[in-house]
């Protein structure tokens, strides 16, 4: 592969010793990705000469062997503990119950803070499937903004998305929040546990077991869901291009073989 004189005027070419300190993989080895066409490079006369800039691009994951495969869910991006300990520590911090879900509406740690209401009603077969169908629409929905909703369990709940490069991969939900008016009446509660399939008193016992935010409590959850989204997609899509990385040098280590170079 030839290089303008010019470019290469432009460029700092490492030497393959300069390569083999960065990526720690042995000489030949990174010949035979030179010759092709693995690894960026050029040749000057007969030796072979890697531009830094596109090495280091293709380390980051710009390259075809070291680009990280996109996540397929937000659980592929981070471990379970990781998004438990996040969880936990949304629900200290909003004061409010939070899960992490998939972008198919699935949980991927057990909620966080939850309110009592919630959990009566979640000892009931079949409940956690609608929750799951709620929070399927939520993720449906066109509304990029946090806005709060009512659930089948009369009370409130917003979320943000979460993405891992142009990929919606999960949710954050803040939820488990009193409506303005509230407790509902006997009539309303028969109609929510109708539509859970509940007792009736598994919901009227409870309506005094959820969280009271103020207006001005409430507007401040709705300003973090996208700053915990956001941060959230970023230390995902960190860990993703990480992971990448290791697997190309890893790659690179296997494929290295013990021949010396004649």
């Amino acid at each position: 592969m030839q290089t303008p004189a010019g470019e290469a005027q432009r460029v700092t070419l490492l030497t393959t010793n300069d390569v083999q300190r960065l990526i720690k993989v042995d000489r030949s080895t990174i010949y035979r990705m030179a010759e092709d066409g693995r690894l960026p490079a050029v040749k000057v006369g007969r030796q072979w000469r890697f531009p830094e800039d596109r090495l280091h691009e293709w380390l980051g994951g710009a390259g075809a062997a070291a680009e990280p495969r996109p996540a397929a869910g937000l659980a592929d991006a981070l471990s379970p503990g990781s998004l438990q300990a996040v969880c936990d520590l949304l629900g200290d911090t909003l004061g409010a119950m939070v899960v992490l879900t998939g972008i198919d509406g699935q949980p991927l740690a057990q909620p966080s803070n939850p309110c009592g209401l919630f959990q009566a009603v979640h000892r009931y077969p079949g409940v956690l499937d609608r929750c799951i169908s709620g929070w399927q629409e939520l993720a449906a929905e066109l509304d990029l903004d946090p806005q709060w909703r009512v659930t089948p369990l009369g009370f409130l709940c917003a979320r943000s998305l979460v993405r891992v490069g142009d990929r919606l991969v999960g949710m954050v939900v803040a939820g488990g929040i009193a409506p303005p008016v509230w407790p509902p009446d006997p009539d309303e509660v028969r109609r929510l546990a109708e539509g859970l399939a509940v007792p009736a008193a598994a919901i009227g016992d409870h309506t005094g077991e959820v969280h009271r935010l103020e207006a001005a409590e409430q507007d401040r959850v709705l300003r973090l869901l996208p700053r915990i989204a956001a941060f959230l997609s970023r230390l995902a899509t960190e860990r993703t291009q990480l992971v990448g990385r290791l697997e190309a040098i890893a790659a690179l280590a296997s494929d290295s073989s013990p021949r010396s170079e004649a």
